[in-house]
């Protein structure tokens, strides 16, 4: 199965399968967007019908509202109703007769609004004055609406379903008598059939099943024939655009009647709102499956038009694999191809010329070798010859100058025993090496150079690269002891740093020292500026800080390198810090002894 997956895993395939899957992208991201937005623009417009819709059937709410509280006003007004509460309210027993003649009255009004079932009228104390039979206001209601047409003062408050009538609402006002500066007369209570508000049945329905539901705080229905709905709360409460009502989904618009204190909702089907969605999906889906199948076949053709030259170009690769290095002369017309074919017959001429070159370098390197070889035989050819010194010496009892010699020879094989420069030591290695220089340096001048070494037996066995010490010695004696007017001390103390795992290496001299403006330039090359040496070549100190930085800038980024401090009369010290464990390039098993012999 790998073998046949290898098999067709070939470049024509490769574009043709990314073509296909690119435009597989296209489609669905544009698709998506497409069906995104104009479901979106279709959705915005369903809710805007929505919400005039309930904007307009809240406007006729308000207007039977006001019918009821304008009916209800004329009756509170009326003459007959002010003098019977204005008796009551003096203590003056209302007769029989006097409470007959309110029927007349109210049965006037009720004939321009069939929809009042009854007008009810209670005196301030509560006790039923119209019509003629038993009665107390706050056994017929909650006191708590009592309370709210107190604060109202006159103005209509709607109590809801009526307790003793559930096909009835109460709207009840106070009465303000006129003649007593509008204290309070009385109360007035209306029942009203609950048809008078049903704007929408909402299982009667209409062409867009759309439901126009009035329901007050409590939850109760009001504007049907039907019972409460016990769970008509939730939709109430929640904020959510689309609900479940009656088992449907319907999308829900809410409009507040101030008048009275009711929630008018306007529940939609969704599928009436997303009728137009469904076609809409359709057409993508088929105008994606057309696109679909018109790029499939425009990606095959493709692959296999740039696939063609190449297939050519690998056959002509296969016989250079085969040893026989020929062009290929298959014309190609598409410039990237024809360039990639002219660039193979450029190589092919390029490796028939570089055959020839590498047979030509090959005998080179071969004298080359034979040179190499030969210039091993010069260092020996010093040691030899710097030990027959040390033998001639020795027998004419030039003791002294014998030991120079050995020390020398000792010196240079540590420099050129090998031929890697950078061979790792360790510092106790390194500082032998420091002290054969300085007892050279000790012999040619004397009194005038003294010196300490200091380095406890840790800190010996901590791997350095060869030759990091002796630079900053010998500076230390060419501009530090050689520049002071008489004897001069040169000090290298190794100790562990302040830091944990690292070691502090550290060379001073009591030479004249530095100004601060000699020492900036000096600081300036040592980051890569003109050198400042006027003596020797000046790179001692440039070669040591670039090492450091090479050995020890890469793994411990808090490396700095050399530090350098002096002032003038009180002498230079040169400080550095390295790890314990090695820098960049050390590994373990380098260090070798480069004293033997």
């Amino acid at each position: 199965m790998f073998s046949r997956f290898r098999e067709m895993n070939t470049l024509r395939n490769q574009i043709f399968l990314g073509f296909l899957g690119v435009m597989l992208v296209i489609i669905a991201v544009s698709g998506a967007f497409v069906y995104d937005r104009v479901s979106s623009l279709l959705k915005d417009n369903a809710e805007r019908h929505i919400q005039q819709t309930a904007v307009q059937a809240n406007g006729r709410l308000d207007a039977l509202i006001g019918q009821i509280d304008s009916l209800m006003e004329q009756v509170a007004n009326h003459p007959t109703v002010q003098q019977l509460l204005l008796e009551e309210l003096n203590g003056q027993e209302v007769s029989f007769n006097q409470r007959q003649s309110l029927l007349q009255i109210v049965s006037s009004y009720q004939a321009y609004m069939p929809s009042v079932g009854s007008l009810e009228l209670y005196t301030a104390d509560y006790r039923l004055l119209f019509p003629i039979k038993d009665g107390t206001l706050s056994t017929r209601i909650d006191n708590r609406y009592i309370a709210e047409a107190n604060t109202q003062k006159g103005r209509l408050v709607w109590i809801g379903v009526d307790p003793n009538d559930d096909q009835s609402l109460l709207a009840i006002r106070q009465v303000s008598l006129m003649d007593r500066w509008f204290s309070r007369g009385g109360y007035l209570m209306a029942k009203i059939q609950r048809s008078y508000f049903q704007l929408n049945d909402p299982l009667s329905g209409s062409d867009s099943g759309e439901s126009i539901l009035l329901v007050s705080d409590e939850g109760h229905l009001l504007g049907s024939s039907e019972k409460p709905e016990p769970n008509l709360l939730p939709l109430l409460w929640t904020d959510d655009q689309t609900v479940s009502f009656r088992g449907k989904e319907y999308v829900q618009v809410k409009q507040r009647s101030d008048k009275a204190n009711w929630t008018l909702l306007v529940l939609t089907p969704v599928s009436y709102v997303t009728k137009g969605i469904s076609v809409l999906r359709t057409v993508l889906l088929f105008s994606g499956g057309i696109g679909t199948l018109l790029f499939l076949s425009l990606s095959f053709l493709l692959s296999t038009m740039i696939t063609r030259p190449i297939i050519h170009l690998i056959r002509a690769m296969r016989k250079t694999r085969l040893g026989v290095l020929t062009p290929n002369p298959e014309p190609v017309s598409t410039m990237e191809l024809r360039e990639l074919n002219n660039t193979y017959n450029g190589m092919i001429a390029n490796m028939n010329d570089l055959i020839r070159v590498v047979y030509e370098k090959e005998m080179l390197q071969s004298r080359t070798e034979l040179k190499a070889l030969q210039a091993q035989i010069n260092p020996h050819f010093l040691f030899n010859t710097l030990e027959a010194f040390n033998w001639s010496l020795e027998e004419k009892g030039e003791e002294e100058l014998a030991g120079l010699v050995v020390v020398m020879s000792r010196l240079f094989r540590y420099i050129i025993g090998s031929p890697n420069m950078d061979e790792w030591v360790t510092l106790g290695e390194e500082l032998e090496q420091v002290r054969r220089y300085l007892q050279i340096m000790e012999m040619r001048m004397g009194e005038r150079l003294t010196w300490t070494i200091e380095l406890e037996q840790p800190e010996a066995a901590v791997p350095v690269p060869k030759l990091l010490i002796q630079p900053i010695v010998e500076n230390a004696i060419l501009h530090g002891v050689e520049s002071r007017v008489g004897s001069g001390t040169v000090s290298i103390v190794i100790t562990p740093s302040g830091r944990s795992g690292w070691t502090r290496v550290t060379v001073s001299d009591n030479g004249p020292g530095m100004d601060a403006e000699r020492l900036s330039a000096l600081r300036s090359a040592l980051e890569g500026g003109p050198s400042i040496s006027s003596k020797g070549t000046g790179v001692g100190l440039v070669n040591v800080q670039r090492r450091l930085k090479l050995y020890y800038g890469g793994k411990d980024a808090e490396h700095e390198g050399l530090v350098i401090g002096s002032e003038p009369s009180a002498g230079t010290v040169i400080t550095f810090e390295i790890p314990n464990h090695g820098g960049d390039m050390y590994e373990p098993g380098q260090q070798k002894n480069s004293d033997r012999g």
